[in-house]
């Protein structure tokens, strides 16, 4: 079509955005979009409409921006859903754009092939933000509204939903809105800065506690680090805030019985940005110290979870500042640092590492492996699987929050779909995904987008034949296994027929040769962790999931 339309402009808003890479699957309710994007940018072409989501969520997360998704209407749109609930769940920032069928039909309920009944509807109870495109004239404002709400500080998924006539029709792209202006982040107003600033000066043994909302703070929090002589502690979305082979950085091991030793030794706890989730907090059962003080950019964060002596409504990097400057006044004059407190931390985070080295048996080899065959810049994937639960969400290493993707919500299946996207936002450097084979079966058909698009990504799964972490709950708390032993591929087979290089690790002397090799490779590669040759875990591990007294 020679006359620009709205696949044109949506590829002048991606431009814009800085957006170069979208994921969807085509439709005959998207095609205007799906033929622009090819045509100017790059669109990647997966095989199942929450991989879409999934795709672009991790390509925004791995550039600290926004990713598209396309998607077609309907039964396109609902597939969509359960992944805009991790990003929602998240608040990531994807803009998930859906087709309509034309205009003039909505509500009819005819039947109209593809048609769903309140599509809007369904959006808005998985988006942050949903809206619908209702006249060709007002296209550019609804993108362009959708997009800012998801750049802006709550993050989260936008779904425009766009009848297939609309995109059809003509449009300008030069014409685009403007981005809205960013507003100021919030700063806490000085009298509770000075009530924080003094409290922090008199702490003798501190600790801060990171969240997600803290991993745009680095600099500001490794500086107040070192100038309280306090440890760090992290929910697993605040990992690489500080990078974790900082030697103050306990980690996510708050729940450890190292970890809750330390909070009832410490004098003073500083908690930015964290939702305090049930999964890292015994269900709210861990005790924290007081004083406590709480920051975050969403007011109703504040006291939620855990009471707080004293509140912050700000964003942390700014707070952070203020309060970095206040406390160069607040001191009565220059106190050392505690010393025994200093080598506290650093036994602590020694301990807990060991600990659970133990713990995981021959997989401390593969962990190991990993970090050492992966650059400090590598994303690293990792689905809802028991290495991952166990270990990759604590002991191997983060450096930068760009590189730690995971499924906040808990979901299993996304992780490769992540990773495809992460893989694609940083071509030039190798991405990991770690999965089990049950959750890479949620989404199998994936393994072809990846010998398609060749990203260099290295896929390792670990092959328990079922579902590994409620297998080990059933067998611990129950007197039969339900649903989670599965019948698991010959995954050298698959590899071969989808022509994607393939590696075995049955032992750990295995772990290091082959991830080296794998990662170093410019391409895809499949590496199959047999869990049953390898070994068991010294301790099986099960969810911090608490059941009723039987």
């Amino acid at each position: 079509m020679s006359q620009p339309h709205g696949g044109d402009l949506l590829v002048a808003l991606l431009r814009d955005l800085g957006v170069d890479t979208v994921f969807g699957v085509v439709s005959v309710h998207n095609l205007p979009l799906v033929e622009a994007v090819d045509r100017d940018l790059r669109f990647v072409p997966v095989r199942h409409e929450a991989t879409a989501v999934n795709a672009a969520d991790g390509y925004g997360r791995a550039r600290g921006g926004l990713g598209c998704a396309l998607t077609s209407t309907g039964t396109g749109a609902g597939n969509a859903a359960g992944s805009l609930i991790e990003s929602l769940a998240t608040g990531s920032r994807v803009l998930h754009v859906t087709g309509q069928i034309d205009s003039h039909h909505l509500g009819a309920g005819r039947g109209f092939i593809h048609e769903t009944r309140d599509q809007l509807g369904m959006l808005r109870a998985v988006s942050a933000h949903a809206a619908t495109v209702t006249d060709a004239a007002t296209a550019g404002a609804v993108l362009r509204d959708a997009a800012d709400r998801t750049l802006g500080p709550a993050g989260g998924p936008a779904s425009v939903e766009w009848p297939i006539d609309l995109q059809y029709a003509p449009q300008d792209p030069a014409a685009l809105p403007a981005a809205a202006a960013p507003k100021a982040p919030p700063l806490p107003g000085p009298t509770a800065l000075d009530e924080a600033a003094a409290l922090l000066a008199a702490a003798r043994r501190p600790l801060i506690w990171a969240g997600g909302g803290a991993t745009a703070a680095g600099p500001e929090l490794a500086a107040l680090i070192g100038e309280l002589n306090a440890g760090l502690l992290t929910s697993n979305s605040g990992r690489g805030a500080v990078p974790e082979d900082h030697d103050r950085v306990i980690g996510n091991f708050a729940t450890t019985p190292a970890g809750r030793e330390l909070l009832a030794e410490a004098d003073l706890l500083l908690t930015i940005g964290t939702h305090f989730r049930s999964n890292e907090t015994a269900d709210w059962a861990l005790r924290l110290p007081t004083p406590h003080l709480q920051i975050d950019h969403d007011p109703a964060a504040l006291g939620r979870s855990y009471p707080a002596d004293l509140t912050l409504h700000g964003d942390a990097a700014t707070t952070l500042a203020a309060l970095r400057q206040r406390l160069a006044t607040a001191r009565t004059g220059d106190r050392p640092a505690d010393g025994a407190w200093t080598a506290r931390l650093r036994d602590v985070r020694e301990e807990v590492r060991a600990a659970l080295r133990d713990q995981i048996g021959p997989q401390a080899a593969i962990c190991d492996a990993l970090r050492a065959a992966l650059p400090r810049t590598a994303v690293i994937a990792r689905d809802v699987t028991v290495p991952a639960s166990s270990w990759g969400n604590r002991l191997l290493e983060i450096h930068h929050p760009h590189t730690n993707v995971f499924p906040r919500g808990g979901g299993i299946g996304q992780g490769l779909g992540m990773g495809i996207g992460a893989a694609l936002a940083h071509p030039d450097t190798p991405t990991l995904v770690m999965a089990g084979d049950g959750g890479l079966a949620v989404h199998l058909g994936e393994l072809l987008t990846l010998a398609q698009e060749r990203p260099r990504l290295t896929l390792v799964v670990f092959n328990d034949g079922g579902y590994g972490v409620l297998r080990n709950m059933q067998d611990r708390y129950f007197d039969r296994r339900s649903g989670v032993d599965l019948t698991t591929p010959d995954f050298a087979a698959l590899a071969h027929a989808t022509g994607l290089p393939y590696a075995r690790i049955a032992d750990g002397a295995d772990a290091a040769p082959v991830l080296a090799a794998a990662t170093a490779s410019d391409g895809p590669t499949l590496v199959e962790v047999d869990l049953t040759a390898l070994g068991p875990m010294k301790s099986p591990f099960t969810p911090p999931v608490a059941l009723p007294a039987r």
